[in-house]
């Protein structure tokens, strides 16, 4: 147990610490963050790979005094560092799959090139490579007796934690927060898109009994086939209805209720940031008009652990600072989530 007598929990945050400004080392500490700096299959705009970079500098403004989860953090909140060699390939990737988008938006069939199938062949090589990478990082530290969280990089990155976990529980459920469906099939040909997350989860994770889906404004018909046809393994809350249930008068308590009676006893938690309000993140690589303020969730959480259920796991992602180079909110709303998600998985 690590000896807090000279720590002040009230003061600034300490770079020389962790995440957060804690004094824990990973040994220490009860939940260790695994950082993945991936963005290869990005559809509109970089700059998630720089994620837990931006997140990490942000959380050392955030105060420690939950209402919700009071001293959550003293049960020790560890972040890894982030792996350079894991960044490195990601931006020489994305070279390569930038390309072969462009190919694609002309016109182009990337078959008929055999440059851009070589490369094409390279990136999803690397996917599985990822994967497995990620696999072994998140088994070794569940074996030590960790809780872990994963923060992106893209959507594509928590697969192999997700399939970790499926070592060490047969049956639970994932609560995802997003904009996006991501049940495409291999997503403009990249079979580990961040578009394809759910998908491969739902193909290669058979342990994910229930796929509870909150938020999601951006599908295409291919996508909602799946949906329909998945007989109630997946269940979707579309930003669309839940709208129109608060127009009609339903509160924000009826609909939390109705989303955690959705999902079995154990819950992972997958969040996009773009599940919010893109005020709220304006830098993401795919931001959508609609969505939720951090309120509401944080509100879906409380429900969620007071209901009983258990949080085996959580990944944050799409946290971006984008195009302006570090100007705006998206870090700060970042790193705030990112406590409340400790918090409640310690709690």
């Amino acid at each position: 147990m690590q000896d807090l007598t000279n720590f002040d929990p009230n003061s600034v945050g300490l770079k020389s610490n962790n995440i957060f400004g804690l004094p824990f080392t990973e040994e220490q500490a009860q939940l260790v963050l695994l950082p993945v700096p991936w963005e290869v299959t990005v559809s509109y705009r970089v700059g998630t790979a720089q994620g837990p970079d931006h997140i990490f500098e942000a959380a050392m403004q955030v105060d420690l005094f939950d209402p919700d989860v009071k001293d959550g953090w003293k049960k020790g909140f560890y972040m890894m560092p982030v792996d350079k060699n894991i960044r490195k390939k990601s931006d020489y990737l994305r070279q390569c799959a930038e390309l072969i988008l462009s190919h694609m938006v002309e016109g182009g069939d990337v078959a008929d090139n055999e440059q851009l199938s070589h490369k094409l062949t390279e990136i999803n090589n690397n996917g599985e490579i990822l994967r497995d990478w990620v696999y072994e990082m998140t088994s070794n530290l569940l074996k030590r007796g960790k809780k872990v969280g994963l923060i992106g990089g893209d959507h594509s990155t928590p697969l192999g934690f997700i399939k970790a976990l499926g070592d060490v529980h047969s049956d639970f459920g994932i609560l995802q927060i997003d904009a996006h469906a991501d049940l495409r099939i291999a997503y403009e040909g990249f079979t580990y898109s961040h578009a394809s997350i759910m998908y491969n989860t739902l193909k290669e994770v058979p342990q994910v009994k229930k796929l509870v889906q909150v938020g999601i404004r951006d599908y295409c018909n291919e996508e909602l086939e799946m949906i329909e046809q998945s007989n109630g393994r997946i269940r979707t809350f579309f930003d669309k209805d839940i709208k129109e249930q608060q127009y009609e008068g339903a509160t924000w308590k009826q609909i939390c209720t109705q989303i955690i009676d959705s999902l079995p006893q154990k819950v992972y938690i997958s969040f996009d940031i773009d599940g919010l309000d893109p005020k709220l993140c304006p830098n993401t690589g795919t931001p959508v008009p609609g969505g939720f303020e951090t309120e509401q969730i944080f509100y879906l959480f409380k429900m969620l652990h007071q209901s009983g259920k258990e949080i085996i796991g959580f990944d944050l992602n799409e946290v971006s600072n984008g195009f302006t180079h570090g100007d705006g909110i998206d870090a700060i709303v970042g790193a705030r989530v990112l406590f409340k998600l400790c918090n409640y998985m310690v709690g």
